[in-house]
């Protein structure tokens, strides 16, 4: 059957889906969907098989692109009107698929909930927070509309959002990332649904705020006792929440089985493919990531065989001539797998190593050289940023100050990365802008390559612009999308008098560098994807040999497996190249494995800097330790064990940072001191203490801690 009821018609009815009934909670049976397209059918899903137990949550990984958001769209009944659909979704025994709207209306927000990846899309912007949640509830219940503000100030309490009975009045708009999603959910779990789905519900979250939103969607579920479907990347995510996996590939479901089978004893080699390309927060850098080449296949052209096949370092002939079913790993085990191979990767016990080439880490001589014998590429002494605070439409006068950056010192040696982490709002940005000016900053020195910006001449500043380049997060979005490859690698060549001649060879140089194939210069960045996009932004930022890269976010828009790539480039030009990185990263996974120096901001200032295998293996300063107790781990045992520090409250306003220690207002320990020990903490910004040869924190009562 489809949305235009092809099959067997379901008749429509007014009963709802009993929820005393014996029947699964949720069952899924030959889920198939299909959109029509200018270039023929896109078969975005084919013959998923899904089960969900009330109390239990399931997890849904995979690349972009895979199925995994349109499953869960066609389970709520969101499909546009053009989608064929065919198949079975019963929930509590009952038929979903083929009825109305309003039917299905009637299942959104009692029975079956969905959290979205993003919540100021997911509300509505010109009505307060307790309004949607009084609509919500009053949709589905019939509450009165006193009951049902007392219920939404309930809720919001329960989602941890502070003085709820003034926040259930205020916008969307006045809500922080972190409020916004606990409303989202709020109104997710308003009418106690049986069933919630997540959709990447912490993806565009800060790790201290993703930790509060998984620990408030854990209360969730236990509150209403509701089975969840969990759509996400995070495979850390995936091991501290699930308990059972399917992995999707190409619109259909390659394996499933129970969250430690997977993790431990994964029989499909894309899912091994995705758990060794994962860099991981609790272990050393001591080789490659493993990466799984190629991309996914088109869904309007598949093909015949296994469509993992291309990428497969394990593929046989044999795979190309039919797609594997789901087949029993083991009888009983509950753990199926779509690969003709499976038994041989069980009974040799492969690991990724042995699956996916995984290349030795490149070295030279001076990256095995101490920080203070390298030479100097970049540093910044007491740097100070500050921006007005304006306020009237026609006649604006200065009300604050935006105290952006305050008093940042750091420096980067070559061969050299140093990775800047911490919460949106801490000043990480606004650093790497001032480098990027070259210009007097408004306090403080920047020294580049041994010249103070402050004094350099216009000529001078020119020539370090070639040697100071930007790789920037979004590279679709980084890159003219009409012009061709070569041209948007070739125009610092042209800009700075490339001779014609010599242009070319290097554009199919560079290209060569990154892992691209030359004969492709002539065609534009759509026809490239994410991560291929990302080498083209890496290789312009390459073409005039840059002493410093200056790296935004670089890997946080790719698929894992894509990432590890792009990790492993990063690794290697460093290596080969002497080049120097500033790596900002809000995923401190991928700052273990690229960094070597690491300093931790909080509200403009440096409060922990260091090597960083000293920082992370044993954290001084509080904030340092909340982030990384934050960050999960892609191992279930781990995940169960591990207690985590969950920061009270969002980042405060940088216009009227707290006196004293910044960070106290959040800061679990300054609650434990005695009004002695307190008064230190509310009277000043504590100095950086030395805790090691390469380790400094700004902290009055330091305890070093491993926090996994």
């Amino acid at each position: 059957m489809s949305r235009k009821n092809q099959g067997t018609p379901v008749f429509e009815s007014n009963d709802l889906p009993d929820r005393q009934s014996s029947a699964p909670l949720l069952e899924v049976n030959d889920l198939r969907v299909s959109f029509p397209s200018e270039n023929g059918k896109v078969n975005a899903v084919r013959g998923v098989n899904l089960r969900v137990d009330s109390g239990e949550v399931v997890a849904l990984v995979g690349e972009s692109g895979s199925g995994k958001s349109v499953t869960s769209t066609a389970i709520m009944g969101l499909l546009d009107e053009t989608a064929q659909v065919s198949g079975s979704v019963k929930l509590h025994g009952r038929e979903l698929l083929g009825r109305s709207d309003s039917y299905m209306s009637k299942i959104r927000g009692s029975q079956v909930s969905m959290i979205f990846q993003d919540p100021l899309s997911a509300l509505t912007p010109v009505y307060t927070v307790g309004t949607q949640i009084v609509e919500a509830l009053k949709i589905h219940t019939g509450m009165s509309e006193s009951d049902a503000w007392k219920r939404a100030v309930e809720l919001l309490d329960l989602v941890g959002i502070p003085n709820p009975s003034v926040r259930a009045k205020a916008y969307p708009h006045e809500f922080s990332g972190g409020m916004r999603q606990r409303a989202v959910i709020a109104i997710g779990i308003a009418n106690n649904p049986d069933l919630i789905i997540a959709d990447e519900p912490t993806t565009a979250l800060d790790v201290t705020i993703q930790a509060q939103i998984l620990d408030v969607l854990k209360t969730a579920q236990h509150e209403t006792g509701a089975g969840v479907i969990m759509i996400t990347h995070d495979l850390g995510v995936v091991a501290g929440m699930a308990d059972r996996v399917a992995v999707m590939y190409a619109g259909r479901i390659v394996e499933k089985g129970r969250v430690d089978d997977i993790f431990f004893n994964p029989r499909m080699p894309y899912t091994i493919g995705l758990l060794g390309s994962l860099p991981r927060l609790d272990s050393k850098k001591d080789s490659a990531l493993a990466t799984v080449e190629g991309n996914p296949p088109s869904l309007l052209e598949l093909p015949t065989g296994c469509p993992f096949a291309p990428r497969c370092p394990m593929a046989e002939p044999e795979c190309s001539a039919g797609e594997p079913e789901l087949a029993d790993v083991e009888q009983g085990a509950r753990h199926f797998s779509a690969c003709r191979r499976f038994p041989e990767i069980g009974a040799k016990n492969l690991q990724y190593t042995d699956i996916f080439p995984v290349p030795p880490l490149k070295h030279s001589e001076e990256l095995n050289l101490p920080h203070e014998e390298r030479e100097e590429v970049l540093r910044v002494d007491g740097l100070v940023k500050e921006f007005p605070l304006m306020k009237g439409a026609v006649f604006k006068r200065r009300v604050g100050t935006v105290h952006a950056v305050d008093g940042l010192s750091f420096d980067v040696r070559r061969g050299e990365t140093l990775a800047l982490v911490g919460e949106s709002g801490c000043g990480k940005t606004t650093t790497l802008l001032e480098v990027l000016n070259l210009a007097k900053p408004q306090d403080g020195t920047i020294v580049v390559l041994g010249k103070d910006t402050a004094d350099v001449s216009r000529r001078e500043r020119r020539n370090l612009r070639r040697d100071v380049q930007i790789v920037f997060q979004d590279p679709m979005a980084s890159l003219d999308p009409r012009l061709p490859i070569f041209d948007i690698i070739a125009e610092p060549l042209q800009h700075n008098g490339w001779k014609k001649k010599d242009i070319g060879p290097r554009v199919e140089e560079l290209m060569a560098l990154v892992g691209l194939e030359p004969s492709h210069a002539n065609r534009y960045p759509r026809n490239f994807s994410g991560g291929q996009r990302q080498r083209v932004g890496i290789a312009r930022a390459l073409a005039l040999n840059p002493k410093l890269l200056v790296l935004d976010e670089p890997v946080s828009a790719l698929d894992v497996s894509i990432q590890a790539g792009v990790i492993n480039l990063l690794d290697e030009l460093r290596a080969t190249l002497g080049l120097s990185y500033l790596f900002v990263a809000h995923d401190l996974s991928v700052v273990r494995h690229i960094a070597d120096r690491v300093a931790v901001m909080y509200l403009g200032k440096i409060v922990e800097i260091g090597d960083v295998d000293e920082v992370f293996s044993a954290p001084a300063h509080p904030y340092t330790q909340a982030l990384l107790s934050a960050i999960p781990i892609p191992d279930p045992e781990k995940e169960r064990t591990r207690s985590r520090i969950i920061l009270e409250g969002d980042l405060p306003s940088p216009a009227n940072p707290p006196s004293g220690c910044r960070f106290r207002t959040r800061c679990p320990k300054f609650a434990m001191l005695n009004a002695e020990q307190q008064e230190s903490c509310l009277s000043a910004m504590p100095e950086h203490v030395t805790l090691g040869d390469d380790h400094t924190t700004a902290c009055y009562y330091p305890e070093r801690t491993n926090v996994f």
